[in-house]
């Protein structure tokens, strides 16, 4: 018997140790880069977990406070056991969400998008979902914040330099999609976060950005 039942995810969200996090938020002393940091994280596992079609939101880290935050905020949290880098990490989690809930589709996702709504990364989602590997560009158009793959499909994330070139030429399809300002705003700079703000910030990056005086035109 055939079913129409939209698909369900399983997205794996990668973060780093906040002390090697967020280097280019210069300006900044060490302990408020990361708290940036650590609030654009929850934020970001916050909007994950609220999004309907995900089933589990995977994060990948050996930070003890962002297992912490990310914990209480719905995720499943492991360690990265492979130290080799990003990818890596969204490969491990893959391969723990593919062996704890089999069938579901399978979505990497930075974690520095504290604008993200759960509404943006369902529209993402869905679009996603007639495509075995599929990705959405950052707001610079070099890289990425999001990608996909469903199941049976492989999953091979090309995070890194020039992530949007690597991911198209690898066969992955752009998805082109009106309306998600927030799931393109990754932050890098203090620059990012203004824009980032402009678009409406995540409750714990809010109240960090307010603490700290980040000055926005």
């Amino acid at each position: 018997m055939g079913t129409d039942a939209p698909l369900t995810w399983s997205v794996v969200i990668p973060v780093k140790l906040l002390a090697l996090a967020k280097s280019r938020l210069s300006g900044l002393s060490d302990a408020d880069r990361k708290a940036v940091a650590l609030a654009m994280a929850a934020d970001t596992v916050t909007a994950a977990v609220a999004c309907p079609p995900v089933g589990d939101v995977i994060v990948v880290t050996d930070d003890p406070d962002v297992r912490r935050a990310t914990g209480a905020s719905g995720a499943t949290v492991i360690s990265d056991l492979p130290g080799a880098g990003l990818n890596e990490a969204l490969t491990a989690g893959a391969s723990y969400a593919a062996a704890n809930w089999p069938g579901r589709g399978l979505a990497a996702l930075t974690a520095d998008l504290p604008a993200l709504s759960a509404v943006e990364l369902a529209v993402a989602l869905a679009a996603a979902s007639p495509v075995n590997e599929a990705f959405v560009a950052d707001a610079a158009g070099s890289g990425t914040t999001l990608y996909t793959a469903m199941p049976g499909a492989a999953f091979r994330p090309r995070f890194g330099l020039r992530s949007r070139q690597r991911h198209r030429e690898a066969g992955a399809v752009e998805l082109e999609i009106p309306g998600i300002p927030g799931l393109r705003r990754d932050v890098d700079t203090l620059s990012d976060l203004c824009a980032a703000a402009r678009i409406g910030l995540g409750a714990r990056t809010l109240a960090v950005r307010e603490s700290i005086e980040v000055p926005c035109a």
